[in-house]
């Protein structure tokens, strides 16, 4: 920041900062809350329907090579997969209606955030600094919404299809809860966001000399069944196919983060000699 600022100036400009990212959080809450039950229908409630593109994808896939039949979301191979949710508490709907519209209108506005934010640390920083907090602040929204949109498209589906046709006993039906629905769909939407940011997480820690690329080659077997356990978790389903659909874009991020990350100039050096 400038050198000539006081420190009552400076609290000045994060107070218009933080005035600023309130007001278009507001505005965004605002807005998202009065075209909420369509977005509900339209996006949220979207993997709850057959016509889905994942799984009209597992679908067709099905239907065209018969050894990967267990990828079919057919029920008894005619009914496609859906799912009814119900509302088991009294003002449920209401808060979910609240919460959502709060979630919905932080990944909106979450560009509009840092840049403020950016704007107000930016003065203080070298040239060459300002350069690569740039990149990485674009990088990171880049990554964090192609993550949320894996996860949106991808990893909840399969999650959903597994989790909600899953019965320890006949005797016992499953009936999804709106609440359960919303818990486990926020969830994976942030984690798949967060799972996404290690290529820049695995670049600062590269700039710090923490980690090198020798770091990843190292330990690549070790990852691999690492990110395999990972995808297991985040889909517990019986066929290879949906585990390995997960899998492969996990994996890839590790592969993007050793690129990333430079090479141990002393160790090449080593080998040299």
């Amino acid at each position: 920041m400038n050198s000539d600022k006081s420190f009552w100036a400076h609290l000045d400009d994060l107070r218009g900062v933080l005035f600023r990212i309130i007001a278009v959080y507001v505005a965004a809450c605002v807005g998202l809350f009065a075209f909420m039950p369509r977005i509900f229908n339209g996006i949220i409630l979207a993997p709850t329907r057959g016509d889905f593109p994942v799984y009209e994808f597992f679908e067709r896939l099905a239907s065209t090579a018969p050894i990967l039949a267990d990828a079919s979301l057919s029920e008894g191979g005619s009914a496609k997969f859906s799912i009814e949710l119900v509302n088991i508490e009294l003002a449920s709907q209401f808060f979910i209606h609240i919460t959502a519209t709060m979630w919905l209108a932080l990944i909106v506005t979450l560009p509009f955030i840092i840049y403020f934010l950016w704007t107000f640390i930016r003065p203080g920083l070298y040239e060459n600094e300002r350069k690569h907090a740039g990149l990485a602040f674009v990088a990171g929204h880049v990554m964090f919404y192609l993550g949320a949109a894996t996860g949106y498209f991808l990893v909840f589906p399969l999650t959903l299809r597994f989790l909600a046709g899953y019965q320890l006993s006949p005797l016992i039906p499953n009936v999804i809860s709106l609440t359960s629905y919303m818990d486990t769909f926020v969830t994976l939407l942030l984690l798949m966001g967060l799972v996404f940011e290690l290529p820049l997480l695995a670049w600062l820690l590269g700039k710090t000399g923490l980690i090198t690329r020798e770091f990843f080659t190292r330990y690549r077997r070790h990852a691999i069944v690492a990110l395999i356990v990972l995808a297991a978790i985040i889909t517990p389903t019986g066929d290879p196919l949906t585990l390995f659909t997960v899998f492969i874009p996990v994996y890839i991020l590790w592969e993007l983060s050793a690129v990333l990350v430079k090479k141990d100039t002393n160790s090449a050096q080593n080998q040299e000699n």
